[in-house]
């Protein structure tokens, strides 16, 4: 818990000097002038924050995971030298230069995940769970699907779409929280400064959590293709009867997958129905079965 808390709080601090670095170099000052708002200064500033923290996570996601999750690396000399060996032969067959890191963590759950900057600097991770409830077949299965994430550049995809939505949040929220402070300003207030005091930080606040709310429609959707397109991947790689075996047992072991680490897990089962399934990160594993039993 503490390991986490910390790392939370060193990548925000990394975040929010890099930001400040970023903002000094480029000239970016106030996008609040007397006339009202600077819409390129505010668009200037937003986008800034936006991608830098999404940038930020995606360089250190490597390093976080290991860390928060117990990642131990390994090679094709040890006990998982099978595992390894074909990793690598699935990433030389999906065109990738440098053969992703390959790690195994302690944890009961069945679950996978790939993460890392780019293709060519990547980590595949299975828990020691997976390993003893899949068999062989089902292991390459998997594997294959997380060989196409890294193929696909899933994790940069998923990085833009994060910079993009947080930049947005940003911009609208404080032009919402400006069109409504001066809409409350009443006749005797003309020399209060515009978007300006508490009241203001409060409102901008509010509307962020608002649209935060709203973008999480649009992440979701986009990690939902994704997800089919690397089951897709993982067909090609390993062979449908294998992706398709992999996506079953799941659906057996559906009780042991965690889902406190939502943000690194490529493989994770989700299976909401009805309104909430807009917010899933991943489709339901039955509309996954489907979707490659439609393909081929």
């Amino acid at each position: 818990m503490f390991k986490r808390i910390f790392l939370f709080v060193l990548t925000n601090i990394l975040v929010m000097v890099t930001v400040s670095f970023v903002l000094r170099i480029l000239g970016v000052g106030h996008y609040v002038t007397e006339a009202g708002l600077d819409y390129s200064s505010l668009m200037i500033f937003c986008l800034i924050w936006g991608f830098v923290g999404s940038g930020i996570s995606l360089m250190m996601s490597k390093f976080m995971a290991k860390r928060m999750m117990g990642v131990e690396i390994v090679d094709d000399r040890g006990q998982y030298g099978d595992l390894v060996r074909k990793v690598h032969t699935m990433a030389r067959a999906a065109g990738i230069n440098k053969m992703p890191e390959v790690g195994v963590y302690q944890s009961p759950e069945v679950n996978a995940f790939a993460t890392g900057p780019s293709k060519n600097n990547s980590l595949v991770a299975v828990s020691s769970g997976l390993l003893q409830q899949m068999n062989t077949d089902e292991v390459e299965g998997v594997l294959a699907h997380e060989i196409a994430h890294v193929a696909n550049g899933d994790m940069v995809t998923m990085a833009l779409v994060q910079g993009v939505i947080n930049a947005f949040v940003m911009f609208f929220a404080r032009i919402a929280a400006f069109a409504l402070q001066n809409a409350m300003r009443g006749d005797n207030d003309d020399e209060r400064p515009a978007a300006s005091g508490f009241l203001y930080h409060i409102i901008v606040m509010v509307f962020e959590i608002g649209f935060s709310f709203l973008g999480m429609f649009v992440v979701a959707y986009f990690s939902r293709i994704r997800e089919f397109r690397a089951d897709q991947g993982g067909a090609k790689f390993a062979g449908k009867h294998k992706m398709v075996a992999a996506l079953r047992k799941l659906q057996q072991k559906i009780d042991l997958v965690d889902d406190s680490q939502d943000q690194i897990k490529a493989m994770k089962i989700s299976s909401k129905k009805g309104l909430m399934s807009f917010l899933s990160t991943h489709p339901s594993l039955e509309d996954r079965i489907a979707a490659l039993e439609r393909s081929y």
